[in-house]
């Protein structure tokens, strides 16, 4: 993503005109040629329910492009905390900003809380002032409010606001921040970040000169190697979400962790070396991971009849 990402996002909504768009159809041209390697609104879902999907999304990728991509701290903070007052407003019932207006009549039809919108601004706040993690833990605190509440948003749009289930997501969310961690190693560093626990990076004895410096030695085979199986481990206790999804949600919430699996066996493939080629699911990929559930939930289904008979 360029450094002007965050001003070409706002442009896209200061170039909205009554006229010729609907709040609605910008936010999901944002979410329709924003890279993600999860499917933001796949086909399994009903055109209704994908417009109020595209339009959380919208909102989560503005408030993270306005934390990581204007390249000045000052002016991420201010240009969040404005963020948040449009939120607020919103929530008020005078939806300002654009896509406030489409986000507004999705908050109302499902009834959905502030807390978890301000919990994301409340993290991307963090990620301007927080540069260093000491351990695994202080990342999972900061993940759940980075990632978390958008697993909660989406299980309140299939209707389901239980604790069970809301656990589940969790450890799928926070497994889709680490896999994004990983793969961002690089990346991250260049903006000043380090996400690898530094308790880590100390008992596999790699430096943040080599970390610096791109260097993939055995240290840091090891150190990725053992970040990957703990974040595996997170996506193979949320796997068991999407079978407690009836209906309509159950393909794009297998997916999402399908996805993020991907990315760490495609960091494995590339023997761990994340600085010299980023990670990325390809479109191709996404397609054959859909058609894998597709196929994988015919099987299922087939098993479930003869079981019965």
């Amino acid at each position: 993503m360029s450094a002007h990402a965050a001003d070409n996002t706002l442009r896209m909504f200061q170039d909205y005109s009554p006229e010729t768009h609907l709040p609605d159809a910008l936010c999901e041209k944002l979410a329709k040629t924003h890279y993600e390697n999860f499917t933001v609104g796949s086909m399994f879902l009903p055109r209704e329910l994908r417009r109020h999907v595209y339009n959380v999304y919208a909102y989560c990728r503005v408030c993270d492009d306005l934390a990581d991509e204007t390249g000045d701290r000052d002016l991420s903070v201010r240009l969040l905390e404005w963020w948040r007052s449009e939120l607020h407003e919103c929530f008020e019932g005078n939806p300002r900003h654009v896509l406030f207006k489409a986000l507004a009549e999705t908050v109302t039809e499902f009834n959905l809380p502030i807390e978890p919108f301000e919990d994301l601004i409340s993290a991307f706040l963090q990620d301007q002032s927080t540069t260093r993690y000491k351990s695994f833990e202080d990342i999972l605190n900061y993940c759940t409010r980075s990632a978390n509440p958008v697993g909660r948003i989406f299980l309140r749009l299939l209707g389901y606001t239980d604790d069970a289930r809301r656990e589940l997501a969790d450890c799928t969310c926070t497994a889709l921040q680490l896999a994004n961690f990983w793969q961002d190693v690089g990346v991250d560093y260049e903006k000043g970040r380090i996400y690898i626990p530094l308790e880590d990076m100390l008992r596999f004895g790699y430096s943040e000169s080599e970390l610096r410096n791109h260097v993939v030695n055995a240290s840091f085979v090891r150190l990725m190697r053992f970040e990957i199986a703990r974040t595996r481990e997170l996506f193979e206790r949320g796997s068991a979400l999407s079978g407690q999804i009836s209906g309509i949600g159950a393909a794009d919430v297998e997916l999402f962790n399908r996805g993020g699996m991907a990315v760490l066996r495609s960091i494995e493939r590339n023997r761990y070396d994340v600085f010299r080629k980023r990670t990325k699911v390809s479109k191709s990929q996404k397609v054959l991971l859909m058609l894998g559930w597709c196929v994988s939930r015919f099987y299922h289904r087939l098993a479930r009849e003869r079981s019965d008979i």
